[in-house]
């Protein structure tokens, strides 16, 4: 794969976050995608999200399979660390890799060829146990690489470029997730940031299973009329279910106020906020009722975008594993091997 590297230089004024990185430094290689692909907009997406949330770059690593969607890890964070495996076995590698170095912020990009084909049944098992990681598939509901074939996430009766009509069922990956039991699920648009950079920067920040369906149009094979994953089509049927921002911990402000009624709150920055309470009428802590969901409202050819279900109280692999609070790549010998009286313990244990 040939590539092109971007200069060092750039402008000495450029805005840095705390860190004293600027957006510069979260980014990668120049894209060699099509022009206008919808997923260098998700990896702009991923950049942005993590500049904003000042993470130092040595502290992420990311995870890919095989397909359009799995090159783009060189086109950000290019001070991170990276792992690209075979077809649909990114899963099992960030499985592996999180256990044996839990101090790492995980981030797996997948397609709808490479995860819900030939890696379905990673997909499945790494988010049935909880791995702590943010696991994004940029669904175009073809294999781009391969010259547009329907993947398996296509609609049933949408058409090709040719004209070919689909006539298998699709596989729906945000339900699939929730199933699973993943504990932070949503799904965006590539052609919406303000919604997908906080959707990422929560996820990034949730611990547990964390998944992200993204809808990016294939400019090349899946951007016309006939397509349900065009965007067109996704920019007249998406239904956001909330709007979403993502705030750093810091001393906690609070408000109390009567519903309907307007409160104006000073924030850290100085900056006022006016609220106005409004009923809410969509739940995401309800697992069973975004199934629900997204299936009325799927019935109806919308296309339901936001953060659809989140766990405030979830664990990951590692609670459900006891491992210890020190990464288990950092153990040493006499750590690892605890000696001939623990050993006798445990066979004696076993009589």
């Amino acid at each position: 794969m040939t590539y092109v590297v971007k200069p060092k230089f750039h402008h000495p004024a450029l805005p840095k976050n705390s860190l004293g990185f600027t957006h510069r430094d979260y980014e990668g290689s120049v894209s060699t995608l099509c022009a206008g692909c919808g997923h260098d907009s998700i990896s702009s997406a991923i950049i942005q999200a993590c500049f904003e949330l000042d993470l130092p770059p040595h502290r992420i690593a990311k995870m890919s399979g095989i397909g359009c969607s799995s090159k783009t890890p060189t086109y950000f964070l290019g001070q991170s660390h990276g792992f690209n495996s075979v077809h649909g076995r990114m899963p099992s590698v960030a499985t592996g890799a999180s256990l044996a170095n839990r101090d790492l912020i995980y981030l797996g990009v997948s397609g709808d060829g490479d995860s819900a084909s030939i890696g379905l049944g990673q997909f499945a098992h790494c988010l049935r146990r909880g791995v702590n990681m943010v696991y994004i598939v940029e669904n175009n509901g073809v294999y781009g690489l391969t010259k547009g074939q329907f993947s398996a996430t296509a609609d049933m009766g949408s058409t090709s470029k040719k004209g070919a009509s689909n006539n298998d069922s699709p596989i729906d990956m945000v339900s699939m997730a929730l199933l699973l039991g993943a504990t932070y699920v949503g799904r965006s648009f590539s052609g919406d940031k303000d919604q997908l950079v906080p959707l990422i920067a929560g996820a990034i920040r949730h611990r547990g299973a964390a998944f992200i369906d993204v809808l990016s149009p294939c400019v090349t094979f899946n951007n016309h009329a006939g397509s349900t994953k065009s965007f067109d089509y996704v920019r007249e049927h998406n239904e956001a279910v909330n709007m979403l921002d993502v705030m750093i911990p810091r001393e906690t402000i609070t408000a109390q106020y009567e519903p309907g009624t307007l409160e104006e709150v000073e924030q850290h920055d100085g900056s006022v906020l006016r609220l106005r309470k409004l009923a809410a009428d969509y739940d995401p802590t309800n697992r069973l009722g975004a199934m629900s969901y997204l299936q009325e409202r799927a019935a109806l050819g919308e296309v339901v975008t936001g953060l659809l279900y989140i766990d405030p109280g979830s664990g990951d692999l590692h609670d459900r594993l006891k491992t210890i609070d020190a990464p288990l790549n950092g153990l040493r010998e006499a750590e690892l091997c605890p000696g001939s009286k623990a050993i006798d313990a445990i066979n004696a244990s076993l009589r």
